[in-house]
């Protein structure tokens, strides 16, 4: 037999005889509970965490060494952080002789993942030690997941999420040695998660996909893809939680969804119907929900062309309030505030009135609302609308800190962007003050119906223009 061929051989039967006396050896230990002891051991040391297994336990050789154990615990001072229906581990073979079994990979079926923080900002899959005490270096497993439920609770500001029916892969999960209170800093890993469906806040997303990349305190999640009110939208976040003070940047756009959607997601009567563009590029920083509110910075964009406004006909209101001065432009402004701004200011005022009940409908031409996020105030930079025959546009700012209107401002504007008719709201969301509509006395009715056609009313007079954005007056 040439030479090659018996090294092979030799190696073939070497290889044999090694599977040979791991299966002998495991099998001698399948009528205790010495091996589901040791594994319950060896996996609480690689995740440094409490592991117990209460259902049964069965070993597979093939592909490779694997054990499958059913209704499977990890917890971490006193609570569950980790449930699973089935948890399949791959074990190195050559290490079931030594003192020390080595897992490889974890495999997890219908796991439910609850992730807590307290108000010092600690983890529940935290160890009780001091903050400055040292912490180990651990290399964890890989772990993949199929059919999670993944929940997560801030403490310090009283949110969270939870996201069902999940898939995910996270690689080279590592925490080097360091202080726990670096714990953040000193996890790296890559993974790849992908959620049928996320709940917050009674706003739910579908189809939340994500690639993450986590190093020396920085978290990057790009591309992230999700589905939002039946419409694809994508952005990225990137977390530096290095420093004293976590610092964040989000960028997210979502285009053409359809505007009934919000309304539906947010139990609103139905305003609009129509599609419409949105886009955020924000950053903040802090450790509560106040500071992260004060220091938010950036910018929100809302557009959309061709919309139907079911409220009534904006357009014979807007002639019937030279007689009647009974109709509120907040209830025109309402348009204004959907989107990531309607769902913080609607909450605790209904500003879903459009014209009392009015019937008919009216078209939207154009709309935009373009705001410039500073200190936690959003101001508005671009804001208005136009239907066939009239232009409203609105001033003003707010404030997401105190939830105040910080001098808003909404007015019917003739061709020059000149006020016509104007209406003041101040005081906290919950509790708006509006000031009755104001209608310049130099305007009578027949003139004002003139100018909403863009004649000129006041003879060549100069007046303080309130608009000079995009949105173009009738014709």
């Amino acid at each position: 037999m040439p030479r090659t061929r018996r090294i092979v051989l030799f190696g073939v039967i070497g290889l044999v005889g090694v599977v040979v006396l791991a299966a002998a050896a495991l099998y001698l230990l399948l009528d205790t509970n010495a091996y589901k002891a040791r594994l319950e051991s060896t996996a609480s040391r690689a995740l440094g965490m409490e592991v117990e297994v209460t259902g049964r336990l069965a070993i597979d050789f093939f592909p490779g060494l694997a054990a499958t154990l059913e209704d499977v615990y990890v917890r971490s001072r006193g609570g569950d952080v980790v449930s699973a229906k089935q948890a399949t581990i791959g074990i190195d073979l050559l290490s079931v002789f030594g003192n020390n079994v080595r897992i490889e990979k974890i495999v997890l079926k219908n796991p439910t993942i609850v992730i807590e923080r307290d108000r010092d900002g600690r983890f529940n899959f935290e160890t009780g030690r001091a903050g400055g005490e040292s912490l180990p270096a651990l290399d964890w497993p890989d772990v993949s997941l199929s059919d999670a439920t993944i929940a997560y609770v801030d403490h310090r500001f009283g949110k969270g999420f939870e996201a069902r029916d999940c898939s995910a892969e996270v690689r080279r999960l590592r925490h080097a040695a360091g202080q726990r209170a670096n714990l953040i800093r000193d996890i790296s890993f890559t993974a790849g998660l992908r959620c049928a469906e996320v709940r917050k806040d009674g706003f739910t997303a579908a189809d939340l996909t994500f690639t993450a990349d986590a190093k020396n305190g920085i978290l990057e999640l790009k591309p992230l893809t999700t589905r939002v009110f039946g419409t694809p939208g994508s952005g990225s976040v990137h977390a530096d939680l290095a420093g004293p003070v976590p610092t964040y940047q989000i960028v997210y756009s979502l285009a053409q969804f359809p505007i009934e959607k919000f309304f539906e997601a947010t139990s609103m009567k139905q305003m609009a119907a129509g599609r419409m563009d949105f886009s955020a590029h924000l950053s903040t920083h802090g450790k509560s929900a106040k500071d992260m509110r004060q220091a938010m910075k950036g910018t929100l964009s809302l557009r959309g062309k061709g919309l139907v406004f079911k409220g009534g006909d904006l357009d014979r209101e807007f002639a019937r309030f030279e007689s009647s001065q009974t109709f509120d432009l907040l209830d025109v402004g309402a348009v204004f505030f959907v989107g990531p701004l309607g769902l913080l200011v609607t909450k605790g005022y209904d500003f879903a009135t459009i014209a009392k009940g009015g019937q008919g409908s009216s078209e939207i031409r154009t709309i935009v609302s373009d705001w410039k996020v500073e200190g936690g105030v959003a101001r508005a930079q671009d804001v208005a609308m136009a239907t066939n025959e009239n232009r409203i546009a609105l001033q003003g700012g707010l404030d997401f800190v105190n939830e105040r209107f910080d001098d808003v401002t909404i007015a019917l504007v003739d061709a020059k962007g000149c006020v016509t008719v104007r209406q003041r709201i101040r005081g906290s969301f919950r509790e708006p003050v509006m000031e009755k509509p104001n209608l310049l006395q130099s305007l009578a009715g027949p003139a004002l119906r003139l100018l909403r056609k863009g004649g000129d009313l006041l003879g060549g007079q100069q007046c303080e223009v309130f608009y000079a954005g995009s949105v173009a007056a009738p014709k």
